[in-house]
């Protein structure tokens, strides 16, 4: 018998040095962990000790015996990997990170944001010196978008936020929510604190589509709706119309995927997770038969992981939509597929594409329709959004890459609402350097870059560092590298000694910002919020205003 890693899986590689025969891959020193769907078990050498088990912060990790239905594969998908990437164990012993010298005093550290970039730096500097972390967030909660973006039909995901909170319960870091660094407290203040500045503020704007009636009422992006259902405060009293039978998503990555699940899966199905009340509600009056996913290129370049496009398959009640003439491959994406070197993940996702579109469609079903070679070219409708038109594509190598060319073929498809999932994008931040064509700001391995030369003592994590790209468990190794670049520069005394300690602090942040929330008020949200949950059999019932979010914390 051999554990398998799932779905779930969140590429944290926490499981990775539990191991005690090394036999979880890819592991972050390799170059193919950068770009794996998730991680693998090879079941040939795993000695059934359940080690990997508890260090898994997503609960992704099953005994092959206890693997249900919509599991069952993965016995197969993680045998697969060892197959193109045969095991090579590695026994050499764990090095330990060096420790500042205690001399040196402790280390004070402002982290802006409370994400997952922000919580994994934070927790690897918990671990790595005597320090003080102070982290900031405009919102009374923390936790990001593993509170506000993640489906609320993966609850095990969101599951990852137990193990900060548990790595959170020292004094040594204080929450600072509700305090917005450029309004209540600016970036120099930050600085006249702290010995360092660390800012993991992700990527909180949208890419467009640049195309005629984009701005249409009817139109949105996934991250408005992402937001919405998951009662983000800032787009709670957002509406969404969900009178119509059909809705097309642009885009074919995971959230696209996420959204597509929420539009079709039975309310009640969603009524027992911490889905917004409103959303619920809305979702019990929609009306939505058929969700379109249009993605520009193929079905072997299609942005999805073959995890969650296997998952749709065992969603009750949906159909999942694919005409065999979808799955014509260019000559290119042909040889690919018939590489005996493909990667694993890549054919299983042509194959899945393949058993979708054999599959005969139940009537009474809702449907998830999948498009590929499809950009739209205008989105059309007399004051409100009703039909999408987009133009048929064409893959063609250009510089050793395969590339999408439009055709000249054009169809129209009859919508009520377009949702865009082509991705996020970073946005400025007062006092620091941007680049505007990445959407990041400058740096050299989380070390911040203005002119060419490094700004002492502030550094940068997750997607605003290394662009919107990852999963949540990848901004794991991403914090561990600016760490480790900040405790380089502190031991080696570049660092400014802070001018200011936190009892300074406090007394500054008192004055601007009363309504401040710090450990104390978020445990009593979260105690209200779960407890409003439990006669419902739900997680949590959030609070989707900040007046309902700060009563709470007062609580």
């Amino acid at each position: 018998m051999a554990y398998v890693i799932t779905q779930r899986c969140c590429n944290d590689a926490s499981c990775v040095p539990e191991c005690p025969v090394d036999c979880i891959r890819p592991t972050p020193e390799q170059p193919e962990f950068a770009t794996t769907e998730q991680l693998y078990i090879d079941p040939d050498t795993c000695i059934d000790c359940g080690a990997c088990v508890d260090a898994c912060p997503v609960e992704a990790i099953f005994s092959e015996d206890d693997l249900t239905a919509s599991l069952a594969r993965f016995r197969d998908i993680n045998a697969a990997y060892f197959q193109r990437h045969p095991l090579e164990s590695n026994f050499d012993p764990l090095v330990t990170p060096a420790r500042p010298p205690k001399e040196l005093g402790t280390l004070r550290v402002a982290i802006v944001g409370a994400g997952p970039a922000a919580c994994y730096a934070a927790d690897e500097l918990l671990r790595r010196a005597d320090v003080e972390v102070e982290m900031f967030d405009r919102l009374p909660t923390p936790w990001g978008l593993v509170r506000a973006g993640v489906a609320p039909d993966h609850p095990g995901t969101k599951s990852v936020s137990a193990m900060f909170e548990s790595a959170f319960r020292r004094d040594t870091l204080q929450y600072r929510l509700n305090v917005e660094v450029g309004k209540h407290i600016s970036h120099e203040e930050l600085a006249a604190h702290h010995h360092a500045v660390i800012y993991a503020v992700g990527a909180s704007a949208d890419r467009r589509l640049d195309v005629p009636g984009e701005d249409l009422p009817g139109s949105h992006s996934a991250t408005e709706f992402v937001a919405w259902y998951n009662g983000h405060p800032d787009y709670a009293e957002r509406s969404f119309d969900l009178s119509g039978e059909r809705v097309v998503i642009v885009g074919n990555g995971n959230v696209a995927l996420d959204v597509a699940r929420v539009l079709t899966l039975s309310p009640d199905e969603l009524a027992t997770t911490d889905i917004a009340d409103h959303a619920l509600d809305a979702l019990r009056s929609s009306t939505i038969r058929e969700v379109v996913v249009l993605g520009r290129r193929g079905p072997l370049q299609a942005a999805y992981t073959s995890a969650e496009f296997l998952a749709l398959g065992h969603l009750k009640g949906v159909d999942v939509i694919i005409d065999p003439a979808e799955l014509e491959l260019d000559p290119a994406s042909q040889a690919l597929l018939d590489d005996a070197d493909i990667e694993p993940s890549l054919r299983l996702k042509y194959e899945l594409a393949q058993e979708y579109a054999a599959k005969a469609p139940n009537p009474d079903n809702k449907r998830i329709v999948f498009r590929y070679l499809a950009s739209p070219t205008e989105i059309r409708g007399d004051g409100h959004v009703a039909e999408l038109e987009f133009v048929h594509n064409e893959l063609v190598s250009e510089d050793g890459r395969v590339v999408a060319r439009a055709s000249d073929r054009r169809e129209t498809l009859p919508a009520s609402m377009v949702l865009r999932s082509i991705g996020y994008r970073g946005v400025p931040i007062a006092d620091l350097p941007f680049d505007e064509r990445a959407g990041i700001v400058p740096n050299e391995h989380g070390r911040v870059v203005a002119d060419g030369a490094h700004v002492t003592g502030v550094y940068v994590s997750g997607w605003i560092k290394r662009g919107p790209r990852g999963v949540i468990g990848s901004n794991r190794v991403d914090a561990t590298e600016t760490v480790e670049q900040l405790l380089e520069d502190f031991t080696s005394g570049k660092l400014a000694a802070p001018q200011g300690d936190r009892a300074a602090l406090e007394a500054l942040l008192a004055q601007r910002q009363p309504d401040a929330v710090g450990r104390d008020g978020w445990k009593a949200i979260d105690a209200a919020e779960k407890s409003a949950g439990k006669s419902g059999g739900r997680p949590r019932v959030k609070f989707t205003t900040i007046e309902d979010l700060l009563k709470a914390a007062r609580g």
